[in-house]
């Protein structure tokens, strides 16, 4: 399991790997918001998001030999590049399962990073099986998206700065909007607000048609997205919340948030003019939620992740115009 202690432990051994990334402000935001919107840009992390934590968390949580074998991973793009990116930086190999229909900056990112890259038909295969294979062919230790307590414990370093920040910054006590996919960047940080800063409520935010979590959180059990559909939010898009991240959102988050992908759109174009950051469309979804569904946000200021930035610069393109 993961608690405070393992996700300390994560922040002691990122130290020095990863950025602490800042909470950036707008008066312009804070104007459409009708609060103050304080955005944590995790797009500015190594390899582009919050990513790279939980790769380098449970990378660096292995014993020696069996690091030394390799790890193995499967992801849309994100999780792929961190783990890449760790494992270069340890100099053991890597292999990473990436749908066939991931963004090209995504998948060309990582084989730069040095990785092995298999691509499936996540209409048709199922990753986890291939994983599970090519794991137990090589001697290939998996190193899973969310469900994994190492990597939580490394997104939850996201919380211990959002805590030691607000702080710092003035910021008060209120809601952090997260966006989610299977629940590792959200559950490890309301872990780490829980024991920080206890008076912030995590939020989970989504695209609309794809909110299992906030389902999920409403229904007080796991629900599954319609499988074969996709959205622009590719990042976040996963068939339902881990079975070890979703005891914690039930017990530590408040209700979910779905955002239209109109709103997403926006979100990204205003993140690039007022804050001069690329969001890509899943990262951008916690901003969305912020700008536009104000009425369900209750108390003062508000924390936002936003986080990753690795969106095709042709789509980047077509919605800043």
């Amino acid at each position: 399991m993961t608690d405070i202690s393992r996700i300390r432990a994560a922040a002691s051994r990122l130290e020095g790997k990863a950025r602490r990334t800042p909470l950036l402000n707008s008066q312009f935001l804070d104007e459409i918001a009708g609060r103050r919107v304080f955005v944590k840009p995790e797009c500015l992390q190594h390899t582009g998001s919050f990513k790279f934590r939980g790769g380098w968390s449970a990378l660096s949580a292995l014993e020696t030999e069996v690091r030394a074998r390799g790890v193995i991973a499967f992801s849309s793009g994100n999780h792929a590049q961190g783990v890449a990116l760790a494992a270069r930086m340890h100099g053991v190999p890597a292999v990473i399962i990436m749908p066939s229909d991931a963004p090209k900056m995504k998948i060309d990112n990582t084989r730069a990073y040095g990785a092995e890259v298999v691509l499936y038909d996540r209409a048709n295969e199922d990753r986890d099986a291939i994983g599970e294979r090519l794991a137990g062919e090589r001697g290939l230790t998996l190193i899973r998206p969310f469900d994994e307590p190492e990597v939580i414990a490394g997104q939850g370093t996201v919380g211990l700065e959002i805590a030691a920040q607000a702080a710092e910054l003035g910021v008060a006590p209120g809601e952090v909007l997260v966006p989610c996919g299977g629940g590792g960047l959200t559950s490890g940080i309301a872990l780490a607000l829980a024991a920080e800063a206890p008076g912030f409520t995590v939020r989970t935010c989504e695209p609309e048609g794809f909110d299992d979590a906030a389902r999920s959180l409403a229904a007080g059990e796991i629900r599954a997205n319609q499988p074969g559909a996709s959205s622009i939010c590719d990042a976040i898009v996963t068939p339902q919340p881990g079975r070890l991240t979703f005891p914690v959102m039930k017990e530590l988050c408040g209700a979910g948030i779905a955002v239209a992908e109109s709103d997403v759109r926006r979100a990204m174009a205003l993140a690039f003019t007022r804050l001069k950051i690329v969001v890509e469309p899943g990262g951008a979804v916690a901003l969305a939620a912020a700008l536009f569904h104000g009425d369900t946000i209750s108390g003062g200021d508000v924390v936002v992740v936003a986080s990753g930035g690795n969106v095709d610069p042709e789509l980047f393109a077509q919605i800043l115009a």
